[in-house]
């Protein structure tokens, strides 16, 4: 009978220990929205002809929510939507789970790694066409056919230069918190070319796809004699499962590394930052592969008030692992905040692509729109 009634009572307090306990969950909604009408003249191929005249956008729904343990522990979901669907692209973003406290933050899920979170960048005419990421692409690469790894990597990730060479597949990071300006960060993706989830778990030493994939970054924020000074750097590497030595697949594992230099003199910033890429050592005989691909960007802005004047320069060798593909982009644009959130933003853009093989491509674009965060 004692057995029974401590049985019992062991019972009831694994069920109240099982029962739910629900936190005091602050839930957020929010997004943005990124419209522009765009003049475009740009080169065409025979049978071909573009819209002078379009509009492009960009835009997300982001849904989370957070709260704070009696212990200090941070917990917290967010979950980020392409809503645009006309490219095929609109879906889940970003899902991921955060912890964090005194200790740092550490991110477990579908989100990018240190290397693009503590990445530098550099001023800008507009962020979303010249920025660390491009959001916008006012040019029709597709219509050109060729060279079609500059056609493929625009239209699935932009010309700009985040560090991101896992993408958005599952990872675990961690970042430290700030001691006096500095931090450091670290990712763990265990399948950088990772299935579906209900397909089970990843498989390794596929022939041309990347394993794991390691993140290492650093940054430091402060300020010298009136000058803000962001500095950052950042390393990579995918390891490779096999290679099959077939034209247009990696040989070996894929690395990159970036620094940047931001500096702000009041109303004056000026930054730069370098990258490079090896794109895994592409195959392109067996005596030969794809040189790495180079980026430099250097930029400036002015701001005055609710208006910031921006220019910006992208060189890029070898561009979107294309052999002898340099890029050249000029940009120069204002943005004008009427509101909290809200942005009007217009900007002249040139770019200039020359390939050895003959194929050239260049264009001009001018851009009038608005970013409205809510």
């Amino acid at each position: 009978m004692k057995k029974l009634l401590l049985a019992s009572v062991a019972a009831s307090g694994l069920a109240f220990a099982a029962a739910p306990a629900h936190a005091d969950i602050d839930l957020e909604l929010g997004g943005y929205f990124k419209g522009y009408g765009v003049y475009v003249s740009q080169d065409e191929s025979a049978g071909n002809s573009v819209n002078n005249f379009d509009i492009v956008r960009d835009t997300e729904l982001h849904v989370g929510g957070e709260t704070t343990l009696d212990n200090g522990l941070t917990v917290g979901a967010h979950v980020e939507f392409k809503v645009d669907g006309e490219d095929g692209s609109a879906g889940n973003d970003e899902s991921y789970a955060y912890f964090s406290g005194n200790w740092g933050r550490v991110n477990f899920g579908n989100e990018d790694g240190a290397g693009y979170l503590l990445q530098v960048a550099a001023p800008s005419a507009d962020s979303n066409l010249d920025g660390i990421r491009q959001y916008v692409q006012p040019f029709n690469y597709g219509i050109m056919g060729t060279p079609a790894g500059l056609t493929t990597a625009v239209t699935a990730g932009g010309l700009d230069y985040d560090m991101d060479i896992a993408g958005k597949t599952d990872k675990i990071t961690y970042l430290s918190p700030i001691f006096s300006g500095f931090q450091v960060g670290l990712s763990y993706s265990p399948d950088t070319d990772a299935a579906n989830d209900l397909e089970g778990v990843g498989v390794d030493g596929v022939a041309n796809t990347y394993d794991e994939t390691y993140e290492v970054a650093a940054r430091y924020e402060g300020q010298f004699q009136n000058v803000g000074v962001i500095v950052g750097a950042g390393f990579a590497q995918s390891n490779l499962g096999s290679n099959s030595n077939t034209a247009s697949n990696p040989t070996d594992d894929r690395t990159a590394w970036n620094v940047g230099l931001d500096l702000n003199f009041g109303a004056f910033g000026l930054g730069a930052i370098y990258m490079e890429d090896d794109h895994g050592e592409t195959y392109v005989s067996a005596t030969s592969t794809i040189d790495d691909e180079k980026t430099f960007v250097v930029g400036g802005d002015y701001t005055t008030g609710p208006f910031k004047l921006g220019l910006s320069y992208m060189n890029v060798n070898n561009t979107a692992n294309v052999q002898d593909l340099d890029t050249d982009r000029y940009t120069g644009g204002v943005t004008y905040e009427y509101g909290p959130g809200m942005t009007f933003r217009g900007s002249i853009s040139y770019v200039d692509h020359e390939n050895a093989a003959g194929t050239d491509f260049n264009g001009t674009a001018i851009l009038l729109g608005t970013q409205v965060n809510f």
